[in-house]
């Protein structure tokens, strides 16, 4: 028994629904696309807004600093400069007062530090001062900034602030201050950033926000603009749909005057003449429909009636000339041909119609093919044919219509006979658990792919210059696939040339039963089978499985 698959749950199942709505969505990958690259452009935007600002903050600031920086730096010479200081704790004094005032005067200032030379020689030594005293305990001031202080002239260095100065970025600005009696000793400012810094975040906050409000605005104008876009093309695939289905009155509602309207209009229009050429040729196919079945119908008075005198010279030919004879003998075989004819446009016209009903009930599948093989034993006899049959060993029943499965296999294998040169042709039976199929295979003369795809086709002939010599009608296998239809089956072809051909009748095992595969290969060569040697016409006895 089939098992239906189950519904894939998971990451993977997610992601192939995902895969399956992005595909099959105009919609979604509309919106999408434009609300990643507005995104992206938005992103890109405020990255270059935000370090534009970013470097022209900073640049003004470090251009304040250092102006206020050398200021401080001029006020702290002049002071040492006019001091009366030469003893050591006078010049410690001097220290203190010139470090309080370099971080008065606000500006940023957060700490100052006054720090001896590496290089002074000088014999009086005062205290470092520090402002805040725990200024220095983080990495505010760095080997490679006294060294370009100790060289001369003005420095300045971008910090990050210890949190005992309130954290946060900060620039470092030293030069040299010479003292009396002391010597040479670097004066060192520490300046906040931290107004910049939340001037900075204020804006990249209000950029952001803008920036979503403008997504939320971009995703809202995308989603309309593709709604009223893509509507109509959804209405006329919908509207499309239906007029596939036979719904050949349904039309577009057609609004405004711009492009979207000229195309609905343009659909009405099409769907309208489509409409009235498929009622055209509706009537004329009805047409044809009767016609064929009137002719058939009133075609068999006058057949019955030449049927009768056909039978009467037939039965009396031995007692007329030889050339009389040889006409009453040719006589009774196109009446023969043309009455099968008249059954097979009858038959036809029934399909045309809808007319044609199915008979079922149960049955084997081999009895049918042996009954059909037994009634086509001595036409292979006289072309020397070897008819061989191989079965699956166990039962192949099915609901069928016996009559219509039996004229099937009639067909192919008369179809077989005709071209199989008198090669050995093979008919292998199978059956699975849904479906029971039935394979015939000759090795004649073939076809190829071209008309295998046509070999169904009504009156179709491979070859028009090749002489039926079974007198059909052209009919035969474009019956045999109406058949298998009504029975919800297939029947499948295939040929090559110098290589044979085969066909491949599926059947249901049950009404309503999907066939997703055949139980049987549609062109692999069968098994070798046990032939009967009295003939050229084998019929195993299929009832118990024979080969």
């Amino acid at each position: 028994m089939s098992q239906e698959p189950q519904e894939e749950t998971g990451p993977r199942g997610w992601a192939g629904r995902a895969v399956d709505r992005w595909r099959s969505s105009l919609r979604l990958r509309v919106s999408t696309t434009t609300v990643l690259v507005g995104v992206a452009a938005l992103i890109l935007l405020g990255a270059v807004v935000s370090v534009t600002i970013r470097d022209g903050l900073f640049e003004t600031r470090r251009d304040e600093i250092l102006a206020d920086a050398a200021a401080r730096t001029r006020s702290a010479q002049q002071s040492s400069d006019a001091a009366i200081a030469n003893t050591g704790p006078q010049v410690q004094q001097l220290a203190a007062d010139i470090v309080a005032g370099s971080r008065a005067g606000g500006s940023g200032v957060v700490g100052s530090m006054l720090l001896r030379s590496p290089d002074e020689s000088a014999q009086v030594l005062i205290n470092e001062v520090v402002l805040p005293e725990r200024l220095l305990d983080g990495a505010v001031l760095t080997e490679e900034m006294r060294a370009a202080v100790a060289e001369g002239g003005q420095h300045w260095q971008s910090i990050s602030l210890p949190s005992s100065a309130g954290g946060g970025p900060g620039i470092i600005v030293g030069s040299d201050v010479n003292l009396p009696v002391v010597g040479t000793h670097e004066l060192y400012t520490v300046y906040t950033l931290a107004p910049e810094e939340d001037t900075l975040t204020l804006v990249i906050q209000v950029l952001s926000a803008g920036a979503v409000v403008l997504l939320i605005f971009l995703a809202a104008m995308t989603g309309f603009i593709a709604q009223r876009v893509l509507g109509p093309v959804r209405q006329a695939a919908r509207t499309a749909e239906r007029l596939a289905d036979g719904l050949l009155d349904e039309r577009l509602e057609v609004q405004g005057h711009d492009e979207l309207a000229t195309l609905g209009r343009t659909f009405n229009e099409m769907a309208e003449s489509l409409q009235d050429q498929i009622e055209r040729m509706a009537e004329l196919s009805r047409l044809q429909q009767r016609f064929v079945s009137d002719v058939s119908h009133e075609l068999r008075t006058p057949l019955t009636t030449i049927r009768m005198a056909s039978e009467v010279l037939h039965a009396s030919r031995d007692e007329f000339e030889p050339a009389v004879r040889r006409s009453a003998e040719l006589l009774q075989t196109q009446l023969d041909r043309f009455e099968q004819m008249l059954a097979d446009l009858l038959e036809i016209s029934r399909f045309d119609a809808g007319a044609a009903l199915l008979d079922v009930e149960e049955r084997d599948l081999q009895d049918v093919v042996a009954h059909a093989v037994e009634l086509a034993a001595p036409l292979a006899e006289r072309t020397g044919s070897r008819i061989t049959v191989t079965g699956p060993g166990r039962p192949c029943t099915a609901d069928m219509d016996p009559r219509r499965v039996d004229r099937i296999v009639r067909n192919l294998l008369v179809n077989a006979i005709e071209h199989g040169e008198g090669r050995p042709i093979d008919i292998t039976v199978g059956a699975n658990d849904v479906a029971v199929a039935v394979v015939v295979r000759d090795h004649g003369t073939g076809m190829t792919p071209e008309a295998a795809s046509h070999v169904f086709d009504r009156f179709w002939r491979a070859d028009p210059a090749r002489a039926r010599t079974t007198g059909g009608t052209g009919l035969g296998l474009s019956i045999s696939l109406e058949d298998a239809r009504l029975h919800g089956g297939t029947l499948e072809a295939w040929g090559r040339p110098d290589e044979g051909a085969a066909f491949r009748l599926t059947l249901p095992r049950r009404a309503g039963l999907v066939i997703s595969s055949s139980p049987l290969p549609l062109h692999s060569a069968p098994e070798e089978p046990v032939a009967d040697d009295t003939g050229p016409a084998s019929v195993p006895d299929l009832s118990q499985g024979g080969r």
